[in-house]
This record gives structure tokens, sequence and C-alpha cells, in this order.
């Protein structure tokens, strides 16, 4: 099966300034390190990427910014999730004028507990919005940020309404039964990985790839998982299993506030520990227990 997205799409991380503004030169910086190190494209406006705290013009902003840095359209996949439907048709439109075509939206979150039929109808009128066959749309799957789910029945429905439109599902539920399903049930949609652990044996059943954040840390490492899912290295399942350590060493950790921290260690920049509230930095505990966990890694992660 040759699916509309596949491949390596590090769920790129945006930096703020101290004053809680985005900072264009620290995330474009980080998006070229990102491509660099052979990721096939990056993903805007995430969860890691604190996508919904970001305005909708603070959005497109950056969004343009990056395309005036060089990267091309086909190498962007935009997170349009919004709160209210009308923004997220904004976002979408104004994504695919400039050619970024590849989308990526979670179920309508406000209210929870939304019926089957809402959370269809909801993303149907996203795609009528928008209003433009080269569209292709991930179902973003993250119930426990979201408190709502894309069901079997509502992706089999999404996708039967809108054949080459709706092309996937990005799933972030950290349950591998659960993408191991989607993959069997939905061939024809491409299902891409949020968890890493996950990644190598979702993608030997048929899963396309992954949409992460540890791609951040360690872009390399999640290229060589992609490309070689059956072959992954004793060495590369403990570097991985080390970095996510780093998000559970201290209870309740905001996992945001955590990779920047180790992000920053790793570059040498305490510009990247901001972020936006309701988000907070980690305490000095928590900070100093990630940095000194990080160094105990003992790798060059940002080329290894």
């Amino acid at each position: 099966m040759t699916h509309a997205i596949r491949g390596l799409w590090p769920a790129l991380a945006t930096a703020f300034t101290a004053s809680g503004a985005v900072d264009t030169a620290r995330t474009l910086a980080q998006a070229r390190r990102m491509l660099a190190a052979g990721s096939d494209g990056i993903t805007l406006f995430g969860t890691t990427g604190e996508g919904p705290a970001l305005t909708v013009a603070e959005r497109q902003a950056l969004l343009e910014a990056a395309l005036a840095d060089g990267v091309r359209p086909e190498q962007l996949i935009v997170c349009t999730t919004a709160c209210a439907l009308g923004d997220a048709v904004t976002l979408g439109r104004h994504a695919i004028a400039l050619g970024c075509t590849r989308q990526l939206t979670m179920p309508a979150f406000y209210f929870n507990h939304p019926r089957d039929v809402g959370v269809v109808d909801a993303v149907t009128q996203l795609v009528r919005g928008i209003d433009n066959d080269a569209l292709r749309l991930l179902l973003y799957q993250f119930p426990s940020l979201s408190n709502v789910a894309f069901s079997h029945a509502s992706i089999a429905a999404l996708a039967e309404a809108h054949p080459g439109v709706v092309v996937g599902v990005k799933d972030s539920t950290g349950d591998r039964p659960h993408t191991l399903a989607l993959v069997r049930a939905f061939p024809q949609l491409g299902v891409l990985v949020g968890a890493e652990p996950d990644v190598a044996p979702t993608m030997l059943a048929g899963a396309a790839g992954s949409v992460n954040g540890l791609a951040n840390l360690a872009p390399r490492l999640m290229r060589r998982v992609v490309d070689r899912p059956a072959e992954v290295s004793a060495d590369d399942q403990a570097l991985m299993q080390g970095l996510l350590q780093l998000l559970e060493l201290k209870p309740d950790m905001p996992f945001v506030s955590a990779y920047k921290t180790a992000l920053a260690e790793q570059l040498g920049d305490d510009g990247w520990l901001h972020v936006r509230a309701p988000l907070a930095p980690l305490d000095n505990t928590e900070a100093q227990a990630i940095r000194a966990a990080y160094r105990a890694l003992g790798r060059d992660l940002a080329s290894l």
C-alpha cells in the first residue's frame, strides 16, 4: 500500500521568548535541524508544538516564515486543531493556499463526549470549508489530551465520505493494540504512530511511519527506526528508552516542558525553556534531574 503521507515527520517544538511570544528564529533553526537529519518533513502546531495555544495569526505567520526560510510545502504537515471550527477552516484554507496540502486535525473537543455523528460532521464541515481536492487530511487521535476519540465507525464514515482527502490517522494513544487494530481495519489509510516504542512493531504490521516528539532530540535515531523497523538495534532500543525515561523522572511533569528542558541541555540554549501558558517551566529540582539524566546518556544525540 502506497500511502499519501509516510515516513518520519517530527512534531516540531515551538520556541517562545521570555515574554511568551513565538520565537520564530529558534523554531526555524529547529526545523532546519530536523530536515538536515533526514526527516521526510516536519509537523507544525501539534501537541509537542503547543499548537492549540497559538492564535490563528501566530500560526499563519510562523507557517509563512517557514516557507520563506526554504521549507518546501510538501515537507510540512500543518495541524489545524482549534476549538472553533471556523478557526480550523481558516487555518486549513491558509495552509492549502500556500501549497501545504498535508494537514492534521483533532476531533472537535470543546464539548466532551460528542456523538460520532457530531465528530463526523465537524470534520466534514472542515473539509468542505477548505474546499480543495488537493487536501490530504490526517485524523489526529489523542483522546487522553482532547477527551474525544475518533471511533472506528467515525473513521470509516469519514474515509468513505471523503475518499482521497481523508488519507490517514495520526495515533497518539500510546496503546499498541489500538494502533495495530487501526492498521488492520483501515489498510487504505496511512497510520502514523506517535508513541516511539510502537513505531517499529506497527510499521512491520503496515503502519506508514511516525509523527513523534522524541525526534526533536534524536532525529537520526528515529530515522533509523522508521527506515529499518525490522532491524532496530539493541543500542537504539536502549537509547530510545533512556530518552523517554527523561519524561518520567519526576511525577506529573508536563511532557512538553520536559522535552524542552532536554533540548535546552542538548543545544546549550536555555531559550528553549520557555513554554506557553497554561504550561509552565519545570521547577529547579525537575530540570536538574532531566539535565543530569540527559548528560548521563553520554551521547551526542543531535548527531548520532
